[in-house]
């Protein structure tokens, strides 16, 4: 299978306009174990001006990698076990990203079960600690180019993406999951269909109005 990775310029724009264009698209990872990966199916950007960000309290060791240039790897450390890895985004000196979320497991899942085993099929890479365990992505991949073929870690062009999008669609956009500030802000994607989704937007709960109309008319047919 080849892969075609995205290009720099892909994401050069706010990581808001970014993320939902990443659905359907290959996140990838070469090791020595082979190559495993699959579409990204869900993502949550971060904005320069975001309290939720790591670029929100300035440049660090640390996030240095969200501020460019576009479409390198931010991978980072979370609760001293677990990684995320993230898509930079937006002109370099400003500290943007989408966090991926979710993929669905298309190639090498056989080496993707080694690095993670899990019993349950579906929580192999249905959320961020998830797939970079099954994926191997560590600390040493922040930075990695995501544009260069030769790179370890890209995110490549589905040639079927909308055809994929198509199946797995709509896109749905939310709040994004597991934030103490800017919470609010609906600024996670992912697509409806796919199983792989980490978390759900809450379904709208009928109007009790709604509910007693509903019923009414039950009765009114069961008496017809």
């Amino acid at each position: 299978m080849d892969f075609v990775p995205l290009p720099q310029r892909f994401y050069e724009p706010s990581a808001k306009l970014v993320a939902p264009l990443l659905l359907g698209h290959w996140l990838v990872r070469r090791s020595a174990a082979g190559i495993c990966g699959g579409p990204i199916v869900e993502a949550e950007a971060y904005l320069v001006d975001d309290p939720a960000s790591h670029g929100y309290i300035g440049e660090t060791g640390r996030n240095r990698a969200m501020y460019g240039p576009p479409g390198r790897a931010y991978v980072y450390l979370i609760y001293g076990y677990h990684y995320c890895v993230n898509a930079v985004c937006h002109p370099v000196g400003k500290a943007e990203a989408v966090l991926i979320r979710a993929i669905e497991p298309l190639f090498g899942e056989d080496v993707m079960r080694r690095h993670r085993s899990t019993a349950h099929p579906l929580a192999l890479t249905n959320g961020p600690a998830k797939l970079c365990a099954a994926l191997d992505i560590a600390r040493s991949l922040d930075h990695a180019d995501l544009c260069a073929a030769g790179s370890p870690l890209i995110i490549a062009a589905n040639p079927d993406l909308e055809i994929f999008r198509a199946a797995r669609g709509p896109v749905v956009t939310t709040t994004r999951v597991g934030l103490g500030k800017a919470a609010h802000l609906p600024l996670r994607f992912y697509l409806e269909q796919s199983p792989y989704v980490s978390r759900r937007a809450p379904r709208p709960r009928a109007s009790r109005k709604t509910k007693t109309s509903a019923a009414a008319s039950s009765r009114a047919r069961r008496r017809c």
